[in-house]
């Protein structure tokens, strides 16, 4: 039997249907990826599973003794105590017994209490039969890798999901539901939660927009999409090809009643013919077609983003000569030598804390190190996404956040009206009129996008602006910035996106130590999983963007003119790469000759092994010099 069905479930909040006539069953083993874009009823859903929600019509059968823990999507506050006090309460009494004999534990090794309280506790432990339970808590506190007497109040917040994750583990539930399990970590946190997830052998229903979090973990994708669901066997890749197959056999079958339904409107119209007897069948008819196009639900328009660009910087944006910096003893940044060029796209990545932010004020030159030179480039016009959305003002509505009280913004040198303008970000018009305190997680971002976009830039500064994204938006992003002409500065944990979207990496290695990489987020693992492996504990020296290689002085002269072409040809192939990828990533490539979708492949799959190759012969050259 399966761990919960759903049969006909309907849910409404006073409004049109959030979820219609759904079915759902989630069997032991299984880690099922919930999908959807914002606002779909994904988290209202997984309310229905824990039973928080009852459903207005519908079943939900649970097999007998079914635990179910659960993730929210935001971390809870306020809790209080330590570490192993929120983790040992997901264990209701024994849980409580447990805490008392920790407590007490520790107040008799600093002589504040006495062994009777101890043997007390230990009695009540025992006879509760929490013994057994104690070495699990121990091993989950293990994995969470945070001391049992840490304040919980004073962790981060990716900490605080780990503890919060713990607690929810610690019961054994046989269902785990997960909302947005990835917010607020940083990557090293993503990798331990999926690490943990794949030991872990009861079921899993997971809501997350991070698609290589999904693409890890899931064993079935389930999309619930106008309030109903489909599932999806297979990977995430897999879903995305038959997910545009079905949409494009939708949209035919759309047109295709459209069109005999206004036949039908021409027929009944012509008046005599249509009242006659025998012609009341096809009346009938028609007034169920109607009531069908009626209920028809149409899928949300994808968002519209356009960047407004300005006329060119420099070649140089900015360069590093030894920054350091440091907050009182704890150096940030030791001895960074970094040059940024005209078109590069930098992904920053490092633990939550760790000085990501510091470092991109000290390259906008809003920072000033404790040692070094901050060289600024000319032409320089910045638009910055900050992860605190700070740029917006609360009290005021999402038109005047963008227009601040005109009626009309700029976008790409072009007037457009502001509710039209929002639209295209997925702002309906009433919810224009909404202040930004009574707005979503995702309708910040899209909101902060919005005004960002209206200005013209060529240097664009991005500090998380994928939280809260839904998986569609995200991808427009990407292709907007593959496109932008200008440079792309960007601090994200989605891997997927960092492996999409940018050049080269910046890495925070602890200790002030901050690297130049090559690629995205997969080749950074590459490189330094290779660097781990090297029998040498020197210190490597940074790995140059193409835009920023230091030329060779121990290669022959054959081999230095090879090095100093590297860059440019890496660089025509990735264009050539994007171009098609663009052109793969429209759903009217595939309704042509199927000859031309084959040329395609084969010259994406060419393209990829040309840049293996020149990517692996400028490593072989570079590490000559080091």
């Amino acid at each position: 039997m399966a761990l919960i069905r759903l049969t006909d479930v309907q849910l409404g909040f006073g409004g049109p249907d959030l979820l219609t006539g759904l079915a759902l069953a989630v069997e032991a083993g299984e880690r099922v990826a919930l999908v959807g874009r914002n606002g779909t009823g994904k988290s209202s859903l997984l309310a229905v599973v824990a039973g928080e929600l009852v459903p207005d019509h519908g079943r939900v059968q649970r097999r007998q003794g079914l635990r179910i823990a659960k993730l929210s999507q935001t971390v809870v506050e306020p809790m209080e105590g330590s570490v192993f006090d929120v983790v040992v309460g997901g264990l209701g009494q024994t849980g409580q017994l447990l805490r008392d004999y920790h407590r007490i534990s520790l107040s008799v090794a600093s002589g504040d209490a006495a062994i009777p309280e101890l043997d007390a506790a230990q009695h009540a432990l025992e006879h509760a039969g929490g013994w057994s339970v104690k070495p699990r808590v121990e091993a989950i506190l293990g994995r969470v890798g945070i001391g049992p007497d840490a304040l919980y109040s004073d962790l981060s917040g990716g900490e605080k999901r780990r503890v919060l994750l713990a607690r929810a583990l610690v019961s054994e539930p046989d269902l785990l539901l997960l909302d947005e399990p990835t917010n607020h970590l940083d990557i090293d946190g993503i990798a331990w939660l999926e690490s943990f997830m794949t030991e872990f052998r009861g079921g899993v229903l997971f809501v997350s927009h991070d698609r290589a979090f999904v693409d890890r973990l899931a064993t079935r994708i389930v999309e619930l999409d106008r309030g109903h669901l489909t599932s999806w066997p297979g990977d995430y890749q897999t879903y995305l090809g038959r997910k545009q197959a079905q949409l494009e056999a939708e949209a035919a079958a759309a047109a295709r009643f459209d069109k005999k339904l206004a036949q039908e409107e021409v027929w009944i119209r012509q008046g005599i013919q249509a009242r006659r007897t025998r012609n009341q069948g096809r009346v009938k008819s028609l007034k169920v077609m109607r009531e069908a196009r009626a209920a028809r639900r149409v899928r949300t328009g994808t968002a519209r983003i356009n960047i407004g660009e300005a006329e060119a910087s420099g070649k140089q944006v900015v360069e590093l000569v030894g920054v350091s910096h440091a907050y009182g003893a704890e150096p940030v940044i030791r001895d960074l030598d970094c040059t940024v060029m005209r078109g590069d796209r930098i992904g920053i990545i490092g633990p939550n804390g760790i000085g990501k932010t510091t470092l991109l004020r000290i390259l906008l030159g809003t920072l000033h190190p404790d040692r070094g030179e901050v060289r600024l480039g000319t032409r320089l016009s910045v638009a910055y996404f900050d992860q605190h959305r700070e740029q917006l003002d609360e009290t005021a509505t999402v038109l005047d956040n963008v227009a601040g009280g005109r009626e009309q913004v700029e976008v790409g040198g072009q007037p457009r009206h502001v509710i039209s303008y929002l639209q295209d970000f997925l702002f309906p018009p009433e919810r224009i009129r909404s202040p930004v305190s009574a707005l979503s997680g995702g309708e910040r971002n899209r909101l902060l996008l919005a005004k960002l976009f209206t200005r013209p830039a060529n240097v664009l500064v991005l500090d998380e602006p994928t939280n809260d994204l839904d998986i569609e938006t995200l991808e427009l992003l990407e292709e907007r910035l593959m496109e932008f002409d200008g440079t792309v500065l960007l601090v994200s944990h989605d891997r997927a996106f960092l492996n999409n979207v940018v050049t080269s990496v910046i890495a925070f290695e602890g200790g002030g130590r901050v690297r130049e990489y090559v690629g995205g987020y997969d080749e950074w693992v590459r490189q330094r999983e290779a660097d781990s492996t090297a029998a040498s504990g020197l210190e490597k020296r940074p790995v140059r963007s193409p835009s920023t290689v230091a030329k060779p002085r121990k290669l022959s002269y054959k081999d230095q003119r090879e090095l100093d072409q590297l860059p440019s040809r890496i660089e025509a192939l990735e264009t050539a790469q994007t171009r098609l990828y663009t052109e793969a990533a429209d759903p009217a490539a595939y309704q042509g000759n199927p000859d031309e979708v084959a040329r395609r492949r084969s010259e994406l799959a060419r393209l990829e092994a040309e840049l293996a190759s020149a990517y692996e012969r400028w490593e072989s050259l570079e590490s000559r010099m080091r």
